[in-house]
């Protein structure tokens, strides 16, 4: 079990940004004990979960981690009765559109269509971002109750990406309340200076997953604005049509 336990927090750890670690550095960020490292990570790079770079002291993600994701997309219900939905999405607004899930305090794409526009957001599949940044992660953080809210992201001042982001829980809380009568959010440059970004959450009860589109500030204005809400709008309740048909 220790070792089990050891192998996913060493998986978890990488996962969580882009940069390689020696085994010095990953047994002072977990606690673990060098001498218990040696012989786990030599194991998982020679099984290919994790591989490491010319000098071949410090380690990353193996090509087995990413067939192990690309697997979890392929197979989620979510994602594969989505496609047609975000594809009209991203044919009424001509943007860039997302499928999103909360994980934790933060949400995680799980599918993109890009803009037909040459200048866009940058953004790929397994981005992760704080929650309280981004349109997606707030109007799923509106689903969910009070206490929840307070073990996720604490009473403290959360992570800014931007000058824009949210940070105060007081004024993120109003934020929220703003969100659920709206019935979507919207993020404006807090996660990406000059990107607005709009978000309505799929309505099936618990859900986790939102949809999104974003978008340069210069291409913005009201007409756009409307439209982009009601594509999502349609497009959210045309996959909570899907997965209600798939659950009978």
């Amino acid at each position: 079990m220790k070792s089990s336990l050891r192998t996913l927090e060493i998986l978890e750890l990488l996962a969580s940004d882009d940069e390689r670690r020696s085994i010095a550095e990953i047994a002072r960020e977990l606690g673990i004990p060098r001498s218990s490292l040696h012989g786990l990570m030599h194991t998982m790079a020679d099984r290919g979960w994790l591989q490491t770079d010319a000098s071949g002291t410090r380690y990353g993600l193996g090509i087995r981690s990413l067939l192990a994701g690309t697997s979890y997309i392929e197979t989620d219900d979510v994602v594969a009765l989505s496609g047609s939905a975000l594809d009209r999405i991203a044919d009424r607004t001509g943007e860039t559109v997302h499928l999103g899930r909360l994980d934790g305090a933060d949400v995680v794409y799980l599918a993109k269509r890009e803009s037909v526009h040459p200048l866009r957001m940058y953004s790929a599949v397994g981005r992760r971002l704080p929650a309280h940044a981004t349109a997606l992660g707030k109007v799923l953080l509106a689903r969910t109750e009070a206490a929840r809210l307070d073990a996720l992201l604490g009473r403290g001042p959360l992570v800014a990406l931007t000058p824009e982001t949210i940070v105060d829980r007081a004024r993120l809380d109003e934020e929220l309340d703003r969100i659920r009568i709206d019935g979507y959010a919207v993020d404006r440059g807090e996660n990406s200076l000059g990107i607005t970004c709009f978000a309505v959450a799929l309505a099936g009860d618990g859900s986790l997953n939102a949809v999104s589109c974003s978008l340069p500030d210069a291409r913005l204005d009201d007409g756009h604005r409307a439209e982009i809400v009601a594509a999502l709008a349609d497009g959210a309740r045309e996959i909570d049509t899907l997965l209600g048909r798939r659950g009978r």
